[in-house]
């Protein structure tokens, strides 16, 4: 009998908690998939509407260097690893901010890259592993699962729904890191690390290509000011080892990308 009551109150825990995982798939048990993408949808548009705040380029004005990142995103999506490529929107803006080292997936994978970030790196490898890093996020619904303990599950689907425009644009504002931050947990942190890794496994991209921003503070001393999109949980130091233990692990290649075409350096060169 107590050994049923302890089963009991796992499953009670395991419902509480917000997400399964299935076969590798997260699922939540409070927030359907489907509503990733609503509420993605609504901090899309919020973004849209705001340009003062998000002035994002248009692809028209600047369509190599979309055509670029179009690209780059669709190597990374062709990984194996990735569960709700199908699902979710996966569609790709640039803000225009050249102080801001900053990128963003919101739920459902609507992801922004601001040019702040696009300079300050070296190689596209480097993005890339970014770009992983924050796709992770989205594919394993970190952001879902956060918003789910601040916000709790009827708000949360009424904002999915566009009912709490005020409560859209604070999530906006912590999605993008403009506002109170949505900070994600070390575990999410750490896993978003390893998926980035497991993704460019299956790219031309170098596997560990995460750990070369990390490396490029350290290198310049500015471990401290870690721009929260990446947070400082576990250190900067201890993130590259990490990554570049990953890789190790799964034996994949570490050798950077070889481009044809439009180079990084021209893609830089691209932007205003």
């Amino acid at each position: 009998m107590k050994v049923l009551k302890l089963n009991a109150s796992l499953i009670i825990m395991i419902i509480l908690s917000g997400c399964v995982a299935s076969g590798g798939r997260v699922t939540s048990l409070l927030f359907a998939p489907s509503d990733d993408k609503k509420l993605g949808e609504q901090v899309s548009q919020e973004i849209a509407n705001n340009p003062a705040e998000y002035p994002v380029l248009s692809e028209s004005k600047y369509p190599q260097a979309y055509q670029y990142l179009n690209a780059m995103r669709d190597k990374i999506l062709a990984s194996n690893d990735i569960d709700y490529k199908s699902e979710f929107a996966w569609e790709l803006k640039i803000i225009q901010d050249d102080q801001v080292l900053n990128a963003f997936a919101t739920p459902g994978g609507y992801i922004y890259v601001y040019t702040g970030l696009i300079k300050y790196l070296e190689k596209a490898d480097d993005l890339a592993g970014v770009m992983g890093h924050e796709i992770a996020h989205a594919d394993r619904r970190h952001s879902i699962k956060q918003l789910e303990k601040q916000y709790g599950l009827n708000i949360l689907l009424s904002i999915a729904l566009g009912n709490e425009p005020t409560q859209l644009a604070q999530i906006a504002a912590q999605l993008a890191g403009t506002g109170a931050v949505l900070k994600f947990s070390r575990n999410a942190e750490a896993e978003a690390d390893e998926y980035s890794v497991k993704y460019l496994g299956d790219t031309p991209y170098a596997c560990n290509g995460a750990a070369s921003f990390f490396q490029k503070l350290l290198d310049q001393g500015q471990t401290g000011g870690t721009p929260e999109f990446l947070s400082t949980h576990p250190s900067p130091k201890s993130r590259v080892s990490d990554i570049n233990a990953t890789a190790q692990s799964a034996a994949c290649s570490t050798a950077l990308i070889k481009e044809t075409g439009m180079n990084y350096a021209q893609f830089k060169a691209s932007l205003p």
